[in-house]
């Protein structure tokens, strides 16, 4: 239940950290929200495009062609498109041919961890700029450690955190919760509680509902 006393706008948002368009639809949401001024607490929640990909992941190329059919030539052209969105935004699109899609339930579970520590969104922009700039392997238990250490916390107790499997059971009941709530893609963005965005909107689009959504409270 919204907590009446807060004046900030509630964002819940569900999405993945090797979702491309997650990435530019936060950012231009981060963006909107400067722009406009809106007080806003966002609450991440999370989805996995792809729960069976196994410990060694798959080069990202074979992993498009074979899910969606999707050809070199296509893949090309989506690169193009999404490295030119995010450094209009000031992210880093570094594809190769070494690009990889990894297992995100361990990193799923690094995010709710830091969400105990109020460090739930920077956790989930380290993630997403170790993934998609860095190249990092976010489906290793020591390489999640590492990224939480990099950010001042506790990457001891957070290697075991995932080691055991802490935030394991958690991070499995928020995934159906949203699903039961008829998420099926991402990202998802829900404002107040009661409106839901899906896909990556624009600046322009994030800044209006903003504006909306904060004025109804």
């Amino acid at each position: 239940m919204t907590d009446t006393s807060d004046p900030r706008l509630r964002i819940d948002i569900v999405s993945d950290v090797v979702c491309p368009w997650c990435a530019i639809g936060y950012h231009q949401l981060a963006r909107a929200i400067a722009e406009t001024g809106v007080a806003v607490e966002i609450l991440w929640h999370p989805f996995e495009l792809n729960p069976q990909m196994p410990a060694e992941g798959q080069n990202l190329r074979e992993h498009l062609a074979e899910k969606y059919g999707t050809t070199r030539e296509e893949s090309e052209q989506a690169r193009a498109r999404l490295t030119d969105l995010g450094a209009t935004l000031g992210f880093t699109f570094a594809f190769s041919d070494d690009s990889r899609m990894v297992n995100t339930f361990r990193a799923h579970q690094l995010i709710e961890w830091a969400e105990g520590r109020d460090r739930q969104t920077d956790m989930k922009l380290a993630l997403l700029k170790a993934h998609f700039s860095d190249g990092r392997d976010i489906s290793d238990i020591a390489t999640l450690a590492a990224i939480a250490g990099e950010l001042g916390l506790d990457a001891e107790d957070a290697e075991q955190a995932l080691g055991t499997g802490r935030f394991a059971a958690e991070v499995r009941t928020m995934q159906r919760f949203w699903i039961d709530k008829g998420i099926r893609g991402v990202p998802s963005v829900v404002f107040d509680l009661k409106h839901l965005v899906t896909g990556a909107q624009g600046v322009e689009t994030y800044a209006r509902l903003l504006r909306q959504f904060a004025k109804l409270g």
